[in-house]
């Protein structure tokens, strides 16, 4: 034990790294576990779009992007302005919900976001639109 406290006043800059990464792993478990989405792949969020007629998809990248090519029937919702905007989605709380940015980090964001905000049936296109165009599937600039 001795040893432990002496590496420790040898080396505080290592101890606080090993404390850093320690509570960065905590707190990404955490979220994870909290995180009430579910994530598709490309093939499975197709078959949800295809059975669910009033299906939202929510594109939450930025306009330019959301311009370059997007899913169709997709509505763009920014990230930067997502907790602003979401309360015009209201009346579709009940509905199957899909979203997806360019790579799945930051529609996990919005997807935490949605269940707080009481939507029930939330999925994540896991890989985003990089996944999407990687299983071959189609985009519309329209």
């Amino acid at each position: 034990m001795e040893q432990m406290f002496e590496f420790v006043a040898n080396h505080p800059y290592l101890w606080m790294a090993l404390v850093v990464v320690l509570v960065l792993l905590v707190k990404a478990e955490f979220e994870s576990r909290t995180n009430q989405s579910i994530h598709l792949n490309p093939m499975s969020a197709i078959r949800l779009i295809n059975s669910n007629d009033d299906a939202l998809i929510i594109d939450v990248r930025e306009s330019s992007d959301f311009g370059k090519g997007h899913i169709k029937g997709a509505t763009n919702l920014p990230l930067s302005v997502f907790k602003e905007k979401l309360d015009s989605l209201a009346s579709k709380k009940q509905s199957v919900v899909l979203a997806y940015c360019n790579s799945g980090a930051s529609s996990t964001r919005a997807c935490r976001l949605l269940t707080q905000a009481g939507f029930t049936n939330v999925h994540n296109i896991a890989g985003g639109i990089n996944a999407w165009l990687e299983a071959k599937l189609p985009t519309t600039k329209k």
